[in-house]
């Protein structure tokens, strides 16, 4: 076992026992899984999205409802297999009825996302939806923080991690496209950027 899936295990295994969260009792209540991520260890992509929905919760893996399946379909456009990248989210554990994560559960959750970039150590990390993307630019100092998702998706914002340089690269969430189906090209053009940074 590689040190990294040792140091991604830890961190599984702490987001288990996490009983200080508020989303805990909700989680064991509903016979839910914790969402801590999946894909390569090594990948050259991360992904970051919100909070786990029903789907992830009951099985653990992360984007694996609808939205999951606009993921894969925009992955494999662009020649990216989803065993390659990594997916993860803020919030690791289910918010009642989907609802936003409040400020103190992603302050619980941050810390462990933090941990799994620093041992990916990715060279892109790519958020999903506009959540994701507030987070990420102001956890990184980037200049265009607060600015909207509509004047950023598809850039390649570069920053500095704790091993190095890395591009953010704002997309929309998966899920615009259920509701709007005119977004899919443009979810599918900011997805061939992110191949180009990645490569």
């Amino acid at each position: 076992m590689s040190d990294k899936t040792e140091q991604l295990r830890q961190i599984r295994d702490e987001i288990i026992a996490l009983t200080e969260s508020p989303l805990y009792d909700y989680r064991t209540e509903n016979g839910y899984f914790p969402v801590i991520g999946q894909g390569d260890h090594d990948a050259a992509i991360m992904f970051i999205g919100e909070a786990p929905g029903k789907n992830e919760a009951q099985t653990g893996r992360p984007f694996c409802g609808a939205s999951g399946r606009v993921l894969d379909e925009m992955l494999a456009a662009v020649g990216l297999q989803r065993e390659a990248v990594y997916i993860t989210n803020i919030v690791k554990d289910r918010p009642p009825d989907n609802r936003d994560p409040q400020k103190a559960e992603i302050a619980l959750y941050a810390p462990f996302l933090d941990r799994q970039i620093n041992i990916i150590q990715p060279r892109v990390i790519a958020t999903l939806g506009r959540f994701s993307m507030d987070f990420v630019l102001e956890r990184f100092n980037a200049p265009q923080a607060g600015q909207k998702i509509s004047a950023l998706h598809g850039q390649a914002i570069a920053a500095t991690a704790d091993y190095g340089d890395v591009w953010i690269v704002p997309l929309f969430h998966p899920a615009v496209t259920l509701y709007n189906a005119s977004q899919k090209q443009t979810l599918l053009d900011d997805f061939a950027a992110l191949k180009r940074f990645a490569e």
